[in-house]
């Protein structure tokens, strides 16, 4: 149903149609009846069945959808940066090597390879904000069911036996915690069979999180394709970056608030209402990892559900394209109005066969595809990357992640949208923007390899060829092979070792609620002492110097980490700079009709290309570098000591190498969009169109 300006829609007078027309256009107002301008009500009124009305009619504004979409988007976000905060705990507590995480989480990325094509071409001609809103109550069941491991397999016995209330429950409790104590001493007979840890690895845990990955890029194919093409649609040209820039400010603000979530939650303990023995930079604390996707659901459904309220078309955005149609009527201009096709099987290749041939578009996606291919692990493995390099905890990992660097790209994008939109740079300009950021990137990438943490290294002594080899002259008659990683700090701190076994230790003693391991062999002959008396008033004698304590030895890394930080934070900064270049070229040089195609095309290309494969890539680069695998009886379980220098030069120089190739591509863009026209001259209205009410 239809009605027009005039009769009572946008407002009840037709005179404040009439001198909204003038405001608009002396020329056209004295031609263009406001009587003659007709929008459809039923697309552009707020609400869903019977929840409509004026309250709800005064939101149908671009302030109100960006605002809105950028906090769902924030909180999408989130919870994204809240999975890869607590990545480690999660290897910890479910026995998985850093290639199945990256396997895992590339489940997204399938379904968004599968689907982000057809999705947003059939939908992209629907009611775009309820199809978004469908597409966001998918994330919240992504959320449900990547908890639900914990509600099903529990703590973990691991975690359980490390409070007071298991170590107090029972004397069976304590003998079983005596014998799990003894099987990390030296032993002079060969027990692989009773020390080696029975492979007790669960596939369902694994296959659970890989499910709800693969359901969340459902949602987040319908999100990130329909949602700028709506505001794109829906919004005045000149002010797309800046808005865009605006959501796209508010949406990295959500790796903040996820890996902020992600610290908060791993600080408490995986059982919370359970007193640990243990604190929070012992490698074997566990923190309430599954916390945070109970919050996280909640927000997300909430915020879901008012996006379903918003019209098909915003009611300025429709009157602007009306008038539009009468002032090419009436000049006789010809309008570029986008011919009316059915969606079909037939029309969807045509689609994506202009797209494909599009070389502005393609060479704009390869150069995203190699872009982020470079920097998906810094993604995905940061935290894990500052834990194993830097020796930061992992909630203090998951904070800084989520604080310094990606405020940093929030500020970026906003700051670069604001410009874009003040000054209205060129196509050329933009694109040659694009490509210094890739060359700082590049070089700020390289440098990474060289702040690494020298002292944590010489922590670890390795042999010529780069390998650990944790059984020595002192420890060969222990046995330790099959012995799980349990680090002790000897007691002048100055050596890791991967447990008391390693260490010598024959013997384990209960100091003030402490356990300290004595009669270390490696001990004796690195100090040169004697051995211990058999009765405790001469172990206690020797006390102060030959022992070897639970924890690895401190590490002081905060001058290199803070070089890396600031490294981080200008790259943050640079890369966000261009984002609303990139998704300007990506939409101007498309016909209007395929924008929400092209959005999708895109993604398909940088899933198939780049969010699939890096993450596993990079996976395996990291298990490359591990030195300390934990051992089952069948096989390896998850790292827990990686080699630090070769996995910085590893990783680093591997993606610096993808993000040159983008430049690359980068270049070529910046010669093909010569001609393309970012701020074409437009028809469009003033600020002070009335709001249609029903």
């Amino acid at each position: 149903m239809e009605k027009n300006i005039g009769n009572g829609f946008i407002s009840s007078e037709s005179e404040e149609s009439s001198a909204f027309l003038t405001n608009c256009d002396t020329h056209l107002a004295s031609q263009i009846s406001p009587d003659i301008i007709s929008i459809n009500v039923k697309e552009t009124t707020c609400g869903v069945w019977c929840l409509k009305g004026i309250c709800l009619q005064k939101f149908a504004n671009k302030k109100a959808y960006v605002i809105l979409y950028g906090l769902l988007g924030c909180i999408f976000s989130a919870s994204f940066a809240y999975f890869n905060g607590t990545i480690t705990t999660l290897e910890k507590r479910f026995r998985i090597p850093s290639r199945t995480t990256g396997i895992i989480s590339v489940g997204n990325d399938l379904s968004q390879l599968l689907m982000s094509v057809i999705l947003s071409y059939y939908t992209g001609r629907g009611h775009r904000p309820r199809w978004m809103a469908l597409g966001m109550y998918t994330v919240v069941l992504f959320c449900i069911i990547t908890a639900l491991p914990h509600f099903l397999y529990g703590p973990g016995m691991d975690a359980l036996l490390l409070t007071e209330e298991y170590r107090n429950h029972s004397n069976a409790t304590k003998n079983f915690l005596l014998e799990e104590q003894n099987k990390f001493l030296c032993s002079s007979e060969s027990r692989r069979d009773s020390v080696c840890e029975k492979d007790t690895r669960n596939l369902s845990p694994t296959l659970l999180l890989f499910a709800a990955q693969f359901i969340s890029g459902i949602g987040g194919s319908l999100y990130y394709t329909l949602g700028v093409s709506y505001m794109d649609d829906n919004i005045k040209r000149s002010k797309t970056p800046a808005l865009f820039s605006f959501s796209y400010f508010l949406r990295m603000l959500g790796p903040a608030i996820g890996h902020g979530l992600a610290s908060f939650c791993l600080k408490l303990y995986i059982s919370p209402t359970l007193t640990p023995t243990i604190d929070t930079k012992d490698p074997r604390w566990l923190g309430a990892w599954w916390l945070g996707w109970i919050i996280l659901a909640v927000i997300l459904f909430v915020f879901a559900s008012l996006l379903a309220l918003f019209p098909k078309t915003l009611p300025r955005a429709a009157v602007r394209k009306e008038i539009k149609r009468q002032a090419s009527r009436i000049s006789n201009k010809p309008m570029d109005v986008e011919p009316e096709t059915i969606t079909s099987f037939k029309d969807m290749v045509k689609t994506f066969q202009r797209l494909a041939s599009n070389r502005t578009l393609m060479l704009n996606n390869f150069a995203a595809v190699f872009y982020f291919l470079g920097y998906m692990p810094y993604w995905i493995f940061l935290p894990k990357y500052i834990e194993t390099q830097y020796r930061q905890t992992a909630s203090a990992s998951s904070l800084i992640t989520g604080s310094a660097g990606l405020v940093f790209s929030a500020i970026g994008i906003l700051l670069s949208g604001l410009i874009i939109s003040k000054f209205k740079p060129r196509a050329r300009y933009l694109a040659a923007w694009n490509v210094i950021v890739g060359a700082i990137s590049v070089m700020g990438i390289m440098s990474y390899a060289y702040l690494g943490c020298t002292e944590n290294d010489n922590k670890t002594p390795l042999l010529p060829n780069g390998e650990l080899n944790p059984i020595s002259e002192c420890n060969s008659n222990c046995h330790c092979s099959y012995v799980k990683y349990n680090p002790v700090c000897s007691s002048d701190g100055t050596k890791t070792f991967v447990s008391a076994c390693h260490a010598g230790c024959k013997k384990v003693v209960d100091i003030n609620g402490t356990d300290r391991f004595t009669h270390c062999s490696c001990l004796r002959k690195e100090n040169n002492t004697e051995s211990f008396g058999s009765d405790i008033e001469t172990f206690e004698f020797n006390m102060e110097n030959d022992y070897v304590k639970s924890g690895s030895c401190y590490v002081d890394c905060f001058s290199q980490f803070y070089i890396f930080l600031c490294v981080l934070c200008l790259l943050k900064f640079s890369g966000a700079t261009g984002r609303a270049s990139n998704f300007l070229v990506t939409v101007r040089c498309v016909e209007e009709r395929d924008k929400s195609v092209a959005m999708g095309f895109g993604l398909m290309l940088m899933s198939l290309c780049a969010f699939v494969p890096s993450p596993i890539l990079f996976g395996t680069i990291m298990d490359k570098a591990c030195l300390v695998w934990g051992k089952t009886c069948n096989g390896n379980g998850n790292c827990w000591l990686y080699n630090g220098e070769a996995l910085r030069y590893s990783m680093n120089f591997t993606a610096a190498g993808f993000v040159l190739i983008g430049t690359l591509f980068d270049a070529a863009v910046c010669y093909y969009v010569k001609d393309l026209q970012i701020f074409d001259e437009e028809f469009e209205l003033e600020e002070d169109i009335p709001t249609p009410v029903t």
